[in-house]
């Protein structure tokens, strides 16, 4: 029952940064090369996102399970996508999309700030879990 309920809301699954998405060692090492590619240290980084350099830290070494949660804010500080630090060259995600509706809610995402994106993937996690 959860699964159909959910597959209308596939794109959406995938903006919420789950199961299958990429591996926490892969995600931590793009953070790490688009950090030191503009030139910032890991205490700069925290400072920007609103995080300890502890956290950076972890992230970079694939041993925090908050990453996820900022992901929109470390991309926007670090000037790439949230798909690049995901799936780095792989553009395949963009195309996962197989129906009007979802590609309409990936849009709209991507239209708004940072901050009502977080907004956004609060409230789609909510909904998936009913």
């Amino acid at each position: 029952m959860r699964v159909a309920r959910t597959l209308g809301l596939a794109m959406l699954g995938d903006l919420t940064y789950t199961v299958g998405m990429s591996d926490s060692h892969a995600i931590g090492e793009r953070i790490r090369l688009a950090r030191q590619a503009r030139g910032l240290t890991q205490e700069q980084l925290a400072e920007a996102v609103g995080v300890t350099r502890s956290a950076v830290a972890q992230w970079e070494t694939g041993r925090a399970g908050q990453v996820t949660g900022n992901l929109t804010r470390i991309a926007a500080v670090l000037g790439v996508g949230v798909e690049h630090l995901m799936f780095g060259d792989d553009k395949s995600a963009s195309q996962r999309a197989a129906r009007g509706d979802e590609l309409a809610m990936l849009r709209l995402y991507r239209a708004c700030a940072p901050a009502d994106q977080q907004l956004l993937l609060r409230t789609a996690r909510r909904l998936a879990a009913r």
